[in-house]
Formats: structure tokens, sequence, C-alpha cells
């Protein structure tokens, strides 16, 4: 069964838990009281049978049942269609998981579809059975106690995102493999909590500016003036979380882009040394060769040679090795082979 709670208020106290709808909506029109019908991934049936007796819009019902839909605040004749997007941190796995919620709100009755386990919508119903003066104000009193809830489980959503932003700008400077790819998942989460969050601002400004055509009493708007002003300093808190991710990407390409220059800086270096050990050996195996060469010339056993009677052919020889060895070695050493 979708149907998660079903019950009908009088006056703002609990006075019947229907077995099935069609009990509800008998109940209802008996007593003239409000039906409060919470529903977890409502069964197509059963939305269709709370649509026919309350008369719901056709893409309204087409929304809830399909899911994956925007913030947002709609207006079908006397019906109020609202799009919620909870949102909570689990600090087990440090993400941020989104849930949905619509709402359909009329003059005696409030209908919610849940397409995840969170939020916990029972809580809203026992705060709100727990002051049955507020909860006599309305359908409308509901929509409040919805939304305060879902405002006020963004707290810990902001909170575990400064944790991670803070945990990232340490990363970003240890050199930690992953942190790139985390600062893109992230800045993911926090565009997702934007979409969830801003859309806020607009749709209880709407219902504040149009308090005598939803029906809110003074008492309501106040308190919806009091979770709008949460609402706005979470999403400045989410703005500054958005530039932040956006500098922390920026530093770590910075650093990253520095790494890499060091390390080509150093294998310049190391290059530039091996090339000049390189000159060295070169030059020392070219002195060396010119004695080499000369010695392999005058070695040759042949029977005419020029030099082979001559009396200064010796000193001349070595002369000449010692000649070709200075002049190379002062030519690598002008040259700075050496």
């Amino acid at each position: 069964m979708a149907t998660v709670d079903n019950a009908v208020y009088v006056d703002g106290r609990r006075t019947a838990d229907p077995a099935n709808l069609d009990e509800t909506f008998e109940v209802m029109r008996q007593r003239s009281g409000m039906a409060w019908i919470g529903m977890y991934r409502a069964d197509p049936a059963e939305i269709h049978s709370v649509s026919e007796e309350f008369g719901l819009h056709e893409l309204a019902v087409e929304d809830a049942l399909r899911g994956h839909q925007r913030a947002k605040l709609e207006r079908y004749g006397d019906t109020l269609f609202v799009v919620l997007r909870p949102a909570r941190y689990l600090d087990a796995d440090e993400v941020v998981e989104f849930g949905e919620v619509h709402v359909f709100v009329g003059s005696d009755f409030v209908v919610t579809v849940r397409q995840a386990e969170a939020p916990d919508l029972s809580r809203v119903r026992r705060r709100m059975e727990g002051d049955p003066q507020l909860l006599s104000l309305g359908p409308q009193a509901v929509l409040y106690g919805i939304l305060d809830e879902i405002v006020d489980q963004y707290a810990p959503v902001v909170a575990g995102l400064e944790n991670d932003i803070d945990e990232i700008e340490d990363e970003i400077f240890t050199g930690h493999a992953d942190v790139s790819r985390r600062i893109y998942e992230l800045s993911r989460e926090v565009i997702e909590f934007q979409r969830a969050v801003q859309p806020l601002v607009g749709m209880l400004d709407a219902l504040q500016r149009g308090a005598q055509k939803y029906g809110l009493v003074e008492e309501l708007q106040q308190r919806l003036r009091d979770v709008q002003d949460h609402v706005i300093r979470i999403s400045e808190r989410a703005d500054s979380f958005r530039v932040l991710l956006h500098n922390a990407l920026t530093v770590q390409a910075t650093v990253v882009g520095q790494r890499q220059n060091d390390e080509m800086r150093r294998l310049s270096e190391s290059s530039l040394a091996q090339s000049e050990e390189v000159k060295r050996i070169s030059s020392w195996a070219a002195i060396l060769f010119a004695p080499t060469l000369v010695g392999t010339v005058y070695g040759m056993n042949f029977e005419t040679m020029p030099e082979l009677g001559w009396q200064l052919g010796y000193p001349f020889a070595l002369a000449l090795m010692l000649i070709m060895g200075v002049g190379l070695y002062v030519v690598f050493k002008w040259r700075k082979w050496l």
C-alpha cells in the first residue's frame, strides 16, 4: 500500500484513522474536517482515487506519478501543487542524498507524496498534532510544517558540505591524488543543492504576497517569513560554496601546474648536467684519440714511408701528438666543454 498515514482532523485534533481512502472521504464529509493523506511512491490507483475525490489537476497528478520534478509552486483552481526537494547529508559516504516531495493543498485536504525515504513526514505530523491550535489553521498550516521541516534538514547538509570543502582545501596542498575528482563531485552536489533551495525563496515570497488568495492567516505569514529567512541564509551559503569550489579548482590547477613546472625544471637540469658530462667525456676522448691517430699512422709497417729514414721522425711524431692534444684541449676549453 502506498498510503503510509491517513487521518481526519477537526479543529486541529485527530478524530479518525480510516482504514482506506473511501472511508477517509466519507468521514471527512460527515465531520466537515480536514483530511491529511500521506503516501510513499504513490500507487496510480490510489492517487487517481484521491484525484477524483478532490478534483486534482491531471498535470499535477502526472507530475506526482512520474517524479523527477524541479522545486516549484503551482496553482490549479483552488488547489496548490508544491514540489519540494529535501536533502540529507550521509556522514558515512560524505555525500548529499536528495529526495522529492509533492504536496497537494486544498481547502480541506492535504495530500503528500514522497518519492524517497527522506524526509520523515511522520515527524511533521507528530509535531503538528502536538500543537492543535496551529493545526486548526488548516491545510496551509500543514504546508508550513512540511516546509519548515525540509528547511531545517538543510542545516546539516550545509555543515557537511562546509566540512568537505575544508578537507578539500587541505588536500590541495598535500598533493592528494583524487582531489580534482572530489572537487568536481562536490561541485555537482552544491549545484543540485542550489536547485533545491533557491526556488524556495520565490515560492515563499509568492505565498506571502498571495496571502489572501492562499488563505494564509497572519500567524502563518509570520511563520513563513521565518522559514524564508532561513532559506535565504542557506541559499547564500550554497552560493558561497560554489565560489569556494571554483576557487579551489583554480588553485588546484595552479598547484598542479607548478608541480609540473618544477618537475620539468628538475628534468631539464638533470638533462643539462648529463649533457655537460657527455661533452667532457667526448672532449677527453677526442684529445686521447689524436695521439692514437698519429701513432697508428706511424705504426704502419710499409717499406716505403717518407719518415722511416728521417732522424727527426720520432721527435716529430711525439711533437705532433702533443700539439694535437694541446690544440684540442684549448679548443674544447674555449668552448667550455671542459
